[in-house]
This record gives structure tokens, sequence and C-alpha cells, in this order.
């Protein structure tokens, strides 16, 4: 495909922003700029910078996402998660381009037993729950063509994430102890962005489903202490040492910032609205860890 289409990746090295400068490559021309060439504390440089870059579309890979460290440093988080996201949709408007954006399942207080739809209410537990949610709602106020794509436990083999943290630890220590009360979807990188490129197609061919908020994960459920159980596997196929993994609760391992014991999100108005779907989060890891070795 002729690389016509100019897209805008703000975010470099994470995890996500990695993805998908990976996966749209060869589908578009990418304008990718990370904090040092765009600093998304400084509101008055995001209005200046970008309409200069002339993207056709703008996506939101950056984010504060240091959970905990959220909790000392509020006013950062929801500069960087909440004010900044705003800035990027009222420009978005202003160039007349949509915007995709990224959020999260902790936008939510876990307490419903059933997978979160997109209708249920959001009640953040943390200071970077609630910066997420504050930007999820800057940019809906902003009214323009917007995707906000809430997922989960991303992973990938760059960055910091929890399968390179276990993958560490379960050879370093003879036992581990892993949250087992907290449930949710371990979601690859990957999967995220060629989703994105999915949604992206559907869009340029003029087959794009309605704008607003979506859930994105892989399929199924699992609980921390499940992840790392199917790292702790992969790690003996690879005759490499392994921990012995004891399942503890979240009192247990208490932490600065609270976290939803329940994590599931329904992804199923992604596939009516927009005919994306993701795989099983096993299958994932699986590919994941595959390219790893």
């Amino acid at each position: 495909m002729k690389a016509s289409l100019r897209i805008l990746i703000i975010g470099q090295n994470g995890q996500l922003a990695q993805a998908l400068q990976s996966r749209l490559a060869d589908t578009a021309e990418l304008i990718v700029r990370g904090s040092g060439q765009l600093d998304l504390t400084r509101p008055d440089d995001l209005r200046s910078a970008i309409p200069l870059l002339g993207p056709d579309l703008i996506i939101n890979a950056a984010a504060h996402t240091a959970v905990d460290r959220a909790e000392s440093e509020p006013e950062l988080a929801f500069a960087i998660n909440a004010t900044a996201p705003g800035i990027l949709a009222e420009t978005a408007v202003t160039l007349g381009v949509p915007l995709i954006h990224y959020s999260t399942d902790y936008v939510f207080d876990g307490y419903k037993r059933e997978p979160y739809t997109e209708e249920d209410i959001p009640n953040p537990l943390s200071v970077y729950g609630r910066s997420k949610l504050a930007g999820e709602e800057a940019i809906r106020r902003a009214a323009g063509q917007h995707l906000i794509l809430r997922t989960s436990w991303v992973y990938s083999t760059h960055g910091r994430n929890f399968l390179l943290t276990m993958q560490r630890l379960l050879q370093e220590k003879p036992n581990l102890q892993v949250v087992a009360d907290q449930v949710g979807a371990p979601t690859w990188a990957a999967t995220i962005a060629e989703s994105t490129a999915k949604l992206i197609e559907r869009w340029r061919v003029g087959q794009p489903g309605a704008w607003g908020t979506y859930h994105l994960t892989a399929r199924g459920e699992t609980s921390w202490y499940g992840f790392a159980q199917a790292i702790g596997e992969h790690l003996v196929e690879q005759q490499k040492p392994c921990a012995v993994i004891d399942p503890i609760p979240s009192s247990a391992y208490p932490t600065p910032a609270h976290r939803p014991l329940n994590s599931r999100l329904d992804c199923t108005r992604l596939l009516q609205e927009w005919k994306v779907s993701q795989p099983n989060w096993r299958i994932a890891l699986h590919q994941c860890l595959a390219g790893q070795t």
C-alpha cells in the first residue's frame, strides 16, 4: 500500500509506541515524536508544534503509566494523562483529523462481578486511574472524531512490564509470591497495534464504525498468578530456571495505589461496530514468547 497517510505517533520508546511503529511503518508515513521532541507537559508547545507536522491522523501512545509513583506525583500524572489528551483532541478538531487514544481498565473500581462494558460508570481507585479518566473526558468534550481504546495489563518484549519482570524474577529466585485475586486479560502490545491498524484501514476505506470509546483487550481472563504461571511454563519448556510460584491475595502485597480486583473488559462493541476482534491471551503470549527466542 502506498504510504500516503501521514500518522503522527506521540510516544517513541514505550512498548505500545514501538509496536505501533513496527506495525504501521509499511502502511503510512509515520511522524514519531517522543518526550524529547514533544513535551506533553507544555500545552502551548503541543498547540503550536502539531499543526506544523501536518498529520492526517494523530495517535497518542504516550502516558504516565507508573501507577504507584502517580500517587506521589499527581500533578505530573494529570498533566500527561488528562490535560495533554484534551489539547491533542482540540488540536485534532482544529486540523479536521481523527485522534486515537489509549486508556485503561483502571478507570473502573473492579467491584462488578461481570466484565465491564463501555456503558458502565467509571470509578477509579487510584491517581493513575483518575488521571486517565480525566483524559477520556477531555477528549469527549472536544467533540471531534476519536477512538478511546481501553486496554489492560499491557506487555511486550520491550520496556518495563509484568512479562519481563517475571522472566527475570522467576530465574533469580527459588520461590515467588504473586497476587491471585486480581483478574483481567494480559494484552500484548502487538495485539493492540494490529487492532489499531485494522481500525485505521476501515476508516481509510470509508467503512468506519461509530467514533467513541471501546474496550480492546485479549480474549479470555486470568489472574496475575495465572499470568506468571504461563510465563513460568515457557521458561521450563526452554529448560531455564523457574521459581516455585505461590498465590497470595492483594492484601498480602500492599501497594501505594489501589488496583481493581476485576479488570475484565467486554470487547463486544468493538467487534460489532468495527469488525475487529482479538486473540486469546494465551495464544498472543505464545506468539510473543516465540518471537523472543
